[in-house]
């Protein structure tokens, strides 16, 4: 019976897969440099000293027309020296603005209170989001922009992370894994989640929805946004295989802090339906029977679970390759031992509690 289970699980996720490789290799058209509408880049940043100043020096290098762009920092009531670091950078620096989140926007709060305050004082057409531990490509805003056909509400990018040993590495590759997985299903027209650290949408489309105040509170503002936008079945929403829209953050430094970002993406991932909660169903079953080999040793069961390894393989070196990047088969191991554990543990913590600590507040 367990090798029957196990079979089943490892065939869905190896026919989801496939499924998912095919939406994320999508191809889609895109405007000249002459067309590039005019855009606001907003980063809301709180208490980041630490990061800023590279997020905004990669900022600053941007390839854009000068004449399109415009930067805002929100500083979303930092008590250490993120404002003061801002303010001195952007000194000589016009494309660049620095604002405070003063305006309370409906029951808005958090970081999306901070990112609509800056919409608010923006005049792009186009809204492309990122975080204030992140370093974007220079190409990075001409690539995202340059999908923005007329009928294109949002496109949102790829997100690496720093790779200086297999603690890293393995969180990288979480990445990469769990955003080829949004954007394949995106490009088939079935949304499942983004990442606000490498976003952007049509600021038109954003007010369509009401904007935040009319958007319901989540821990993962950005997932709200994408399936609003989604239900106006008006627009394409697209996720690009494209390097230049390549965006680099920071890792988790620890376990705590893992558990905490993993937490409030499955807090936020409580609102997906039937097809989301059907993926990570599919997922789990998967690794639980991984777990479980060893009390239901068997060779088949050996296999089943080597099967879903080399799909991994199958899924990710393909997405490396296309962005330019390096594969480790060091962080492939580390990553899928990672992947074991979240997968399975998660949904059990989120069934005791789902408190979320994150930037100091409690949600």
């Amino acid at each position: 019976m367990f090798e029957l289970i196990f079979l089943a699980a490892v065939s869905l996720y190896f026919i989801q897969v496939i499924i998912f490789i095919i939406g994320a290799q999508k191809k889609f058209p895109q405007i000249s440099d002459s067309e590039l509408p005019a855009i606001t880049v907003i980063v809301a940043a709180r208490n980041e000293e630490q990061n800023i100043f590279n997020c905004i020096e990669s900022l600053s290098n941007l390839e854009y027309p000068e004449n399109k762009i415009e930067i805002i920092i929100v500083d979303d009531d930092s008590t250490d020296r993120t404002g003061e670091i801002v303010k001195e950078f952007i000194t000589d620096k016009p494309k660049f603005k620095i604002v405070r989140p003063t305006r309370q926007i409906g029951k808005v709060k958090g970081k999306a209170r901070a990112i609509a305050n800056g919409i608010e004082e923006s005049s792009g057409e186009i809204i492309l989001t990122t975080d204030a531990d992140c370093i974007v490509n220079p190409k990075w805003a001409k690539t995202l922009a340059s999908y923005y056909k007329e009928d294109v509400a949002m496109v949102c990018g790829y997100t690496d992370q720093l790779t200086d040993n297999a603690f890293y590495g393995m969180q990288s590759m979480d990445f990469i894994y769990l955003l080829a997985v949004a954007g394949g299903a995106m490009n088939l027209g079935k949304p499942l989640s983004c990442i606000g650290n490498n976003m952007s949408y049509r600021k038109s489309v954003y007010y369509e929805i009401g904007g935040y105040e009319k958007i319901p509170f989540s821990v993962t503002e950005d997932f709200q946004v994408l399936m609003t936008m989604h239900k106006l079945k008006k627009y394409k929403i697209i996720y690009p295989l494209d390097k230049g829209g390549l965006v680099t953050s920071k890792p988790c430094p620890d376990v705590k802090s893992i558990f905490w970002q993993k937490k409030r993406w499955g807090v936020g991932g409580l609102d997906s339906d039937l097809v989301g909660f059907a993926v990570m169903a599919s997922a789990f079953v998967a690794h639980l029977c991984i777990l479980l080999t060893p009390f239901f040793y068997s060779m088949n069961a050996l296999y089943l679970a080597g099967f879903k390894f080399v799909v991994d393989l199958f899924f990710l070196v393909p997405l490396y390759n296309k962005l330019k990047l390096k594969f480790s088969l060091k962080h492939f191991f580390a990553f899928e031992l990672y992947f074991i554990v979240y997968v399975i543990g998660l949904p059990i913590v989120l069934l005791f509690s789902r408190k979320i600590v994150w930037k100091e507040r409690e949600f």
